[in-house]
């Protein structure tokens, strides 16, 4: 590992991690992305992603912080306070980040178990939303997210902020809903889509076998190619004046059906 400071804020270095920051179209040209915070990275390098170069700023933090066991090919660069926070897309990081490899998990690449449970999230436009259902995806130990149709890149310094990690604890696989549709139809995996037309309660349809949840945007749900593929449609009661919830908070509730399902069975 190779230190070197930095205390200008016109150095190539910083100007990376801003447009990294910033822009969808630098993460995706250079693949890579940023990471902030030390429990964040930690949860990064834990999954076997491959981090490029560290920052850390001393009047922040110390080098006490930095995770166990890194690579030898890692660069890592001091920065100033004033640098640091030019770089910094929230406060309250812990005074250090990272550049980051992307990786491109296929469908394929999915490693399920028995009865596997899914979340499938169609055209999903805000990056907090997915956050914070890859945290509930986590925690409810679903096997992976599929995002259809993504109108946000997995690696917005927005989403890895809500998710604190989850993005790299969980499998989450980008691809079109008629791909998914297919793959999910090969592995027998039952079609849940989340919907208050031609619906029955959540709590009233088995979730114990292997399920995707598929849910859509807040503002026009789900589109008719999810609507005929699915095995079932399910709804959740909605008993105020208002006829829908967050769609992270959905998600949370019919993820903890499935888990108490589960839960019950065995």
């Amino acid at each position: 590992m190779v230190e070197n400071k930095i205390s200008s804020l016109q150095n190539a270095k910083i100007k990376q991690v801003v447009a990294l920051q910033q822009k969808s179209v630098e993460r995706r040209k250079q693949d890579v992305f940023v990471v902030e915070g030390i429990r964040e990275l930690q949860h990064c390098i834990d999954a076997e992603y491959q981090v490029n170069t560290i920052f850390i700023c001393p009047d922040l933090t110390s080098y006490s912080i930095l995770p166990q066991k890194l690579s030898e090919s890692i660069t890592i660069y001091e920065v100033s306070k004033e640098v640091y926070e030019k770089m910094a897309y929230r406060g309250g990081t812990e005074g250090i980040m990272a550049i980051v490899q992307s990786q491109h998990l296929k469908l394929n690449d999915l490693q399920l178990k028995k009865d596997p449970l899914l979340i499938v999230l169609e055209s999903v436009e805000k990056p907090g939303n997915l956050g914070a259902i890859l945290r509930s995806a986590d925690a409810a130990g679903a096997d992976a997210v599929i995002v259809c149709d993504p109108l946000t890149d997995l690696y917005n310094p927005n989403l890895i902020r809500s998710s604190i990690g989850a993005i790299f604890s969980v499998p989450c696989v980008t691809c079109s809903s008629e791909e998914c549709i297919s793959f999910l139809k090969s592995k027998g995996i039952k079609i849940l889509t989340a919907q208050l037309q031609d619906s029955k309660l959540y709590y009233a349809t088995d979730m114990s076998c292997g399920t995707a949840i598929v849910m859509g945007t807040e503002s026009t749900g789900l589109t008719d190619v999810w609507r005929q593929a699915a095995d079932a449609h399910i709804r959740i009661p909605m008993l105020g004046e208002l006829d829908s919830l967050n769609v992270s908070v959905s998600a949370a509730i019919l993820l903890y059906e499935a888990v108490r399902q589960r839960l019950t069975r065995t």
